[in-house]
Formats: structure tokens, C-alpha cells, sequence
């Protein structure tokens, strides 16, 4: 872990060497793993690195990625004494059953008092559940989230069980996995009577709760990713880092940006890729700042491509088109005529 954070502390050299400095950070994630596995020591060093290579904004949104098998007490103070000021807590499941069968390396109460430390040291709060578990029950997922709510969170991510390539399930999925329509209409409909607004195809907050980061992601806003697997975007140039820890390692310790893959996409693609994104918000596409930043031919090609859409699929009100609840629900066959 420390010779990993030496390779991450090269990397952030290396792109000030390229660019004179870095940006203005307005939201920093750190995750796309478990960074609770990192000791409390190698999260001081990391916060050092961080302070050292990064410019934050007043108004920053720092989000940690945190696993209930591995989140501590400590961590949770070195957190609050620094910048963070959003915890995601990837649970799945609150069932004690569905943890066993998804092989996750904690119970039913280690999740619970993870959540409830979080959210009693201040921190906004997501919680990551799954629905489309084998032996899973609208009765068992109503259970999940209604506790997820009562545990004072204040944003939830709901996802349906998906089967990897390459992984022991994706080669022989196992059977009796239930349909997960009925779990994610379920889950709106109930989210709504409790306030919860579905600002994202995936994602549920109180009102002004959303994640601000992700919806960087979905607005196409640069987001520059480091560490090993990172992914960028940058003005239409997308580019991801190797996978491979070692392979990233040797790379960096060669004195070059550990890039494995990268396109620039075409104004066409880009404004296409740019339409799906907007539409997985509640916010959908504004035509009038579309039309500004890609053009009115591709707004328009853009548009006769949605003019199939059921009707009642979508939303369209004072210049927006965004999917209604039904349409979020089918979006993506909806939105496969888009790109």
C-alpha cells in the first residue's frame, strides 16, 4: 500500500510537470474500490499527498468510498478532521442472506453500525443497495431500504445484480435471479412518498442532497481520474489508466503517465454521449444551452431520433425533454436509438 501511494504521489508529479499545475478541485471521489482498507497512518500520508498536489475550492465536495467490513472509528475521525464531507457506504444489502450470498466480508449489524457511526459524525450519507438477488423479495428489499432511511442517510444508489465477463457468474449465472423491474418501480414509488427525489437514473436524495460529483459525470464536466484503473474526460478526450497495480507501478517508476487507453471523440459522438448522460437526470436536456454547445444540427438529429419514444416515456416542459418515472425505467432501450 505505502509503494502504491509513492506511484500515486508520482502521478500527481507528473501531470504538474505536463500542465504547470493541476486545476481548482470542486469535488474529489476518492474510490472506485475500498479506500477503508488503507490504514488510518497511510490515510494521513494520503491526505498529505492530497494537500500537497491539489487547489480546493471554498465550497468542496470530498466523497470517500467506505466498505462496513473495514470502515473504523479512526478512520472516520481522521475523515472529519480533514475535508471529507461525504461518506458512500457500499452495504448491498442489509440481509443477513444476501450478504452470505454475495460473499461480502461483513453482517447485517456491522453494516447498520457503520452506517449510524457515519451518520452520527455528521456525514452526508449514501448508501449502495442491490436488487435482483437470488432469493430476494420485494418484501426483503422493502425491508433494505426502509432501514436505509430510517438510519438518517440522506442519499441512496439502488442497482440491479449485474453478471461481470470473466467473473465465476458471468461464465455460469446462476439460476433463479428475480426480475428487477418490479424492485426498481417499487423503489420509486416508495422513495418518492418519503421525499426522496430521483435526480439520476440510479440515485435517490433529499431534496439538494445529490451527489455532486457524479452529477459531473452526468452534466460532461472534466473529471481528471488517478490512481490505477482511473478513468478521464477532458474536453471530448477520454483516456483510461492501466488496471493493473504492478503494470501502473512500472510505468509511473518509468517517468510516464500510466495511460492504456484513449479516444477523442467526434463533435457527433460527443454531443450523442452528451444527450444520454443529461437524460439519465431528472433534468434531462436543455435545448436551448444544448443547441449552444453542440450545434443545431446534431440538437436536431438528436431530436428526430427520440421521436419514437412513447409519449408516455417522456417529460417535456419549458424548453427541457427529460424521461418521465416510466421512461427512466425502460432507458436503456430508450436511449440505444440516441447513440
Amino acid at each position: 500500500m505505502a509503494l502504491y501511494l509513492d506511484a500515486l504521489g508520482a502521478e500527481f508529479a507528473l501531470w504538474k510537470d505536463l500542465c504547470g499545475r493541476l486545476p481548482i478541485v470542486n469535488t474529489l471521489y476518492l474510490g472506485g474500490g475500498t479506500p477503508t482498507v488503507l490504514p488510518p497512518h497511510l490515510w494521513e500520508r494520503l491526505i498529505g499527498l492530497l494537500d500537497g498536489a491539489l487547489d480546493f475550492e471554498p465550497c468542496l465536495e470530498v466523497t470517500v468510498e467506505a466498505n462496513p467490513g473495514s470502515l473504523s472509528p479512526d478512520h472516520l475521525r481522521i475523515f472529519k478532521e480533514w475535508r471529507i464531507n461525504r461518506l458512500s457506504v457500499g452495504v448491498q444489502s442489509f440481509d443477513d442472506h444476501d450478504l452470505s450470498w454475495l460473499a461480502r466480508p461483513y453482517n447485517r449489524h456491522q453494516a447498520i453500525e457503520a452506517v449510524e457511526r457515519s451518520v452520527s459524525a455528521g456525514f452526508a450519507v449514501s448508501v449502495d443497495l442491490l436488487f435482483g438477488l437470488y432469493g430476494q423479495t420485494l418484501r426483503k428489499w422493502h425491508e433494505s431500504v426502509a432501514l436505509t432511511l430510517a438510519l438518517g442517510v440522506s442519499h441512496l444508489s439502488t442497482y440491479q445484480l449485474t453478471l461481470e465477463p470473466g467473473t465465476p457468474w458471468g461464465s455460469s449465472q446462476p439460476e433463479g435471479l428475480p426480475d428487477g423491474y418490479p424492485f426498481y418501480r417499487w423503489a420509486q414509488w416508495y422513495l418518492e412518498k418519503k421525499g426522496f427525489m430521483q435526480y439520476e437514473i440510479a440515485s435517490f436524495s433529499l431534496p439538494g442532497k445529490w451527489c455532486r460529483h457524479n452529477l459531473a459525470y452526468w452534466h460532461g464536466g472534466n473529471v481528471l481520474g488517478l490512481g490505477a484503473g482511473a478513468w478521464s474526460y477532458l474536453e471530448g478526450l477520454r483516456f483510461g489508466n492501466i488496471n493493473s497495480y504492478s503494470r501502473y507501478m512500472e510505468s509511473i517508476a518509468e517517468g510516464a503517465l500510466p495511460v492504456a487507453f484513449w479516444e477523442r471523440l467526434d463533435s457527433e459522438k460527443r454531443a450523442r454521449e452528451a444527450a444520454v448522460l443529461a437524460l439519465r437526470t431528472h433534468w434531462g436536456i436543455s435545448i436551448e444551452s444544448f443547441i449552444r454547445k453542440y450545434g443545431l444540427s446534431y440538437t436536431k438529429k438528436i431530436l428526430d431520433s427520440m421521436d419514437n419514444f412513447p409519449e408516455e416515456c417522456l417529460v417535456v416542459e419549458r424548453g427541457r425533454i427529460a424521461l418521465s418515472k416510466k421512461g427512466r425505467r425502460v432507458a436503456n432501450a430508450l436511449w440505444a436509438d440516441i447513440i
